[in-house]
C-alpha cells in the first residue's frame, strides 16, 4: 500500500506542475472561475486608530472572501477571526473632538469612546434604529426609528422624540351646511339644558388641554413617505421631503429553471418614461410649532423649457401657454457648524438643471449660490444627482466647496456666502473625479486624471487653492483610503496587465508605497500578458479618441480585426489599470495570438473625457459613438494594414447595441459581429439611465427611432450573433426576442440567437462564459479569416 501511494504521489507531481503553467491561450482556460487568476484585495477600510488596515482576500481561494489586516509599519498579513470581525464597524460617525464614535449594528445604536476602546449599547430594542450622528453639543445621539427622529442622552440616557408623523390624513370636522347650522344655533337657544351642558364640556376640555404638556406636532404623510430627515444643530429647524411614490407598471421577468419545477415569475423595473415619484422639501420649526413648504418656485429658470421641443412646435407652445414649473428634488440642507448658515441642492427631475442654493430656514427662503444648467443632461463626477450628498460641504461657517462642469471638465469650486465670491479652484482638460475635505478643514485631497485620461492619481489642495501635489507615484490607477489621523495612505493600485494589489504609503509626495498583498497566481504569472498600446486618433468632429490596441505579433495571413465595444455607455476602457472587462482583455490576448489585430475604443459617451464626450450621444445613441467605431476601423486599414473586408465588432450591453447598429447600419464596414445582452429598443429600458440621454419616449419620440437597432434591422447584411441571458433583469429578454421577431420577419438568415436560462445581466457561471465565447470565437474564426 504504501509502494503504490508514493506512486500516485510522484504522477501527480508533473500534473500539478504543468497545470500551474500557462503555455497557451484558449476560451476554456480563460474563462474558468477567475479565482484562477487570483483574488485581488477590496473593500479597504482603517481602524480608528489608524494603526492597522482591513481588507477582503481571498488568497486560499476559498468560495468567499475572508477578512485581512495588515499593521502599518509591516507586511504581514493576518486573517482576522470571526470574533473579532463581528466586532468591527464599517460604518460609524465620530464626534467633532474626536473621542466618541457611534454606530447601528444589528438595528440598535453602540457608542464607542475612542480612547479607552470601550463600547456601550445606547438602544436595545426590536424596532431598527438608525443613520446616528451626534447633537452639536456633543451630549445627544440623533437618529431615526421608523419615520421619526429621536435622540439620546449619552450621560442618562433620557429618549425625546423630535418629529410625528403620522400615517393618513388629519381628520377635520366637517363645515355644516347653511340649513344644520340654522338647526344647531336654533335648538341651543331654545333650550337652556343644552347651553349649560355644551358650556361645560368646553371648559372642560379647556381644563383638560392646560393640564396637558405640550403635544410635539402631529405631521401627517396623506399617503406619501418621509425622507431626507435633516435636523439643524441648534435642533430647532427639522427638514423633510414628503415622497409621492407613484406605483408605474414594471416588467416581468419569467424564470424557467427553478427549484420548485414551476415557472416563476421574477417582477423587475418599469420602462422608460413610465410615472415618476415626485418629493416636495418641509420645514418644521420646532420653536413656532409650524410646518412649511420651501417652494421650487424660487428657482431661477424653473419654467425653462427643453431646447429638443423646437423639434416639436405644437408641444412646445402648448407648455408655453400652460406654463408649469417643472418638478424638482431637493437634497440637505447641509448647516455649516455654527448653525447659523445652511444650504441645499436641488436637481429638476428632467436632469437638466442642479441647484446650489442658501437656505434662510426661517422664513423657507432660497438664495441662488450656482446654477448647472446643461441641456442635455446633469452629470459628471460629484455633480450626478445619486451622488448628490458628496463631494460638498462646508470649508468654514461661510465657505462652501462644490463642484461643477461650468468649464467642460468637472472641477472644484469654492463660494462665500458673505462676501459672493466663487473660486475655481481646479483648472483643465481633466476631472476631479473624488473629493475628501481633511479633517482640520485647511486641505483637499482629490483622485485626477491630470496627466493622463487613463491615468489615476491622489492629490493635496490647500483650500485657498494653488498647485495640486501629487501623492502617488505608480502610473495606473490610484485608489486611495486615508488614514483617520491622515498620515497614512491605503492604495489599492493596479496596471494593465497587472490586477489590483494593495500598497501602504506615508502621506508625503515622493514616498515610497510597499506592496502588501501578492494576488496573482503562478499560472497567471507564467504567460506573457500584453501590455496593449493607449493610442490616440481624431474623429471626423476633431476629437481626440482614445483606445487601446492590441497587435498581433504574426498577423493572419488575411489581415483580420476585431473591435471591441465596452458596455454601461459612461464608462472608460481605454486606460493604464487592470480592466474591469478582465475576461475580454485575455480573450483580446488570444485574439492576438491567433493573428487578429484588436481595437478597444472609449467613443463619444464615455467617462474620464468630460462634459462634452459625455452629452455627445444627446438624442441619438448609435450616431456620433459609432462613428468612432467606423473611424476606428479606417485607422486599422489605413496606419495598421487590416483587411477592409475582415473586421468584426463585439460587446455587451451597451456594447451590444451598438454592435447592432454597426452591423445595421454600417454594413460595408463590419463583417460580423457578436452583440450580448444587448438594447434593441430604448422604449424598453429604464428611466433614470435612458431619459437622460433621449428625453421620453412620448415627448420625444425621434430620439428613440433614431436610437433603437429594432428600427435598423433590415441592413442586416453581416454574420449576426446574439447572446443573452434569460433572467436579466436589466436589460431584459424581451428585448432581444422582439429583434428575433423582426428578423424573421425581414426574412434574414444570417443571424442566430444563443439564450442563457440561468442567467442575469452580468453572467456568473464559467460554463456560459465558455459557451458564450466559444461561439464569438467561431464566428471571426469563420467570417474574418476567409
Amino acid at each position: 500500500m504504501k509502494k503504490i501511494y508514493l506512486s500516485a504521489s510522484f504522477f501527480l507531481i508533473p500534473f500539478i506542475s504543468s497545470a500551474q503553467k500557462l503555455d497557451s491561450l484558449s476560451v476554456e482556460k480563460i474563462m474558468r472561475d477567475p479565482k484562477w487568476i487570483g483574488v485581488s484585495p477590496s473593500n479597504i477600510s482603517w481602524s480608528d486608530d489608524s494603526k492597522t488596515v482591513y481588507f477582503n482576500w481571498n488568497p486560499d481561494k476559498n468560495k468567499a472572501d475572508s477578512l485581512y489586516a495588515v499593521t502599518v509599519g509591516g507586511t504581514q498579513t493576518e486573517k482576522v477571526n470571526s470574533t473579532a470581525r463581528r466586532a468591527l464597524v464599517k460604518l460609524s460617525t465620530i464626534n467633532k473632538s474626536r473621542t466618541l464614535k457611534v454606530f447601528e449594528k444589528y438595528g440598535d445604536l453602540f457608542l464607542t469612546d475612542l480612547k479607552t476602546g470601550i463600547t456601550r449599547q445606547l438602544t436595545n430594542t426590536t424596532d431598527i434604529e438608525a443613520f446616528p450622528s451626534f447633537s452639536e453639543d456633543e451630549q445627544k445621539v440623533v437618529f431615526r426609528k421608523g419615520n421619526d427622529l429621536f435622540s439620546i442622552s449619552i450621560n442618562n440616557g433620557e429618549l425625546i422624540q423630535l418629529t410625528s408623523f403620522l400615517r393618513g390624513s388629519k381628520i377635520r370636522d366637517s363645515k355644516l351646511n347653511d340649513q344644520d347650522q340654522w338647526l344647531k344655533d336654533d335648538k341651543l337657544s331654545a333650550f337652556m339644558v343644552l347651553q349649560q351642558r355644551k358650556e361645560m364640556r368646553d371648559a372642560t376640555t379647556k381644563a383638560r388641554k392646560a393640564d396637558q404638556p405640550k403635544r410635539l406636532k402631529e405631521i401627517y404623510l396623506e399617503g406619501r413617505t418621509v425622507d431626507n430627515l435633516v435636523i439643524s444643530p441648534d435642533e430647532q429647524y427639522i427638514t423633510f421631503n414628503l415622497v409621492n411614490d407613484e406605483d408605474g407598471k414594471n416588467t416581468i421577468v419569467p424564470n424557467y429553471v427553478t427549484e420548485s419545477g414551476y415557472t416563476e415569475d421574477i417582477h423587475t423595473r418599469s420602462k422608460v418614461g413610465g410615472t415618476q415619484s415626485t418629493s416636495e422639501f418641509f420645514i418644521f420649526d420646532k420653536k413656532c410649532d409650524s410646518v412649511y413648504s420651501v417652494s421650487s418656485l424660487q428657482l431661477p429658470g424653473i419654467y425653462d423649457l427643453p431646447d429638443y421641443l423646437k423639434d416639436y412646435p405644437a408641444e412646445k407652445k402648448a407648455r408655453e401657454k400652460s406654463k408649469e414649473a417643472r418638478e424638482v428634488t431637493f437634497y440637505g440642507p447641509y448647516w455649516s457648524e455654527d448653525g447659523k448658515n445652511a444650504f441645499v441642492t436641488a436637481y429638476s427631475i428632467d436632469n437638466k438643471d442642479r441647484w446650489i442654493l442658501s437656505l434662510e430656514a426661517k422664513e423657507g427662503k432660497l438664495k441662488l449660490i450656482d446654477r448647472q444648467r446643461d441641456n442635455a443632461w446633469i452629470g459628471g463626477p460629484g455633480i450626478d444627482s445619486w451622488d448628490a450628498k458628496n463631494n460638498i460641504g462646508w470649508i468654514d461657517n461661510e465657505t462652501v466647496f462644490f463642484q461643477s462642469e461650468a468649464t467642460g471638465f468637472s472641477h472644484l469650486y469654492t463660494f462665500n456666502i458673505v462676501s459672493g465670491k466663487k473660486q475655481q479652484l481646479t483648472q483643465g482638460n481633466w476631472e476631479v473625479q473624488t473629493v475628501k475635505l481633511s479633517t482640520n478643514k485647511k486641505t483637499f485631497y482629490f483622485t485626477a486624471n491630470m496627466e493622463h485620461p487613463g491615468v489615476k492619481d491622489f492629490y493635496r489642495l490647500p483650500v485657498s487653492g494653488g498647485a495640486p501635489e501629487k501623492l502617488t507615484t505608480m502610473k495606473g490607477a490610484n485608489e486611495v483610503t486615508l488614514s483617520p489621523d491622515e498620515k497614512w495612505l491605503a492604495i489599492r493600485f493596479s496596471f494593465i496587465n497587472k490586477p489590483w494589489e494593495l500598497y501602504l504609503q506615508e502621506n508625503k509626495s515622493g514616498a515610497t508605497p510597499q506592496q502588501i498583498t501578492n494576488s496573482v497566481s503562478e499560472e497567471f504569472k507564467s504567460y506573457q500578458w500584453r501590455t496593449p498600446e493607449v493610442i490616440s486618433f481624431k474623429n471626423r468632429s476633431g476629437n481626440e479618441v482614445f483606445a487601446r490596441l492590441y497587435k498581433p505579433l504574426n498577423a493572419n495571413p488575411n489581415k483580420p480585426a476585431v473591435i471591441f465595444v465596452h458596455g454601461a455607455g459612461y464608462l472608460q476602457n481605454a486606460h493604464y489599470w487592470w480592466s474591469q472587462y478582465f475576461r475580454e482583455y485575455m480573450f483580446h490576448n488570444l485574439l492576438a495570438d491567433k493573428g487578429y489585430t484588436v481595437l478597444d475604443i472609449d467613443y463619444q459617451g464615455s467617462s474620464g473625457y468630460g462634459r462634452n464626450c459625455r452629452t455627445n450621444i444627446y438624442r441619438h445613441m448609435g450616431g456620433a459613438d459609432l462613428n468612432d467605431q467606423v473611424d476606428g476601423a479606417k485607422l486599422l486599414v489605413e496606419k495598421y494594414g487590416v483587411n477592409p473586408k475582415a473586421i468584426g465588432i463585439y460587446g455587451g450591453s451597451y456594447g451590444g447595441f451598438m454592435t447592432l447598429m454597426a452591423l445595421f447600419t454600417q454594413p460595408e464596414v463590419f463583417k460580423a459581429g457578436a452583440a450580448l445582452r444587448s438594447v434593441t429598443d430604448w422604449a424598453n429600458y429604464n428611466h433614470g439611465y435612458t431619459a437622460n440621454i433621449l428625453n421620453e419616449p412620448a415627448y420625444d419620440s425621434i430620439a428613440y427611432k433614431r436610437s433603437s437597432p429594432i428600427y435598423f434591422a433590415n441592413g442586416l447584411k453581416g454574420h449576426l450573433l446574439m447572446c443573452h441571458g434569460m433572467v436579466d433583469v436589466n436589460v431584459h429578454f424581451q428585448d432581444i426576442i422582439q429583434l428575433s421577431q423582426r428578423l424573421i420577419e425581414l426574412k434574414k438568415d444570417n443571424w442566430e440567437l444563443a439564450v442563457y436560462p440561468m442567467e442575469d445581466h452580468a453572467f456568473v457561471e464559467p460554463s456560459s462564459w465558455t459557451d458564450e465565447y466559444k461561439r464569438i470565437f467561431k464566428l471571426f474564426e469563420q467570417q474574418l479569416k476567409h
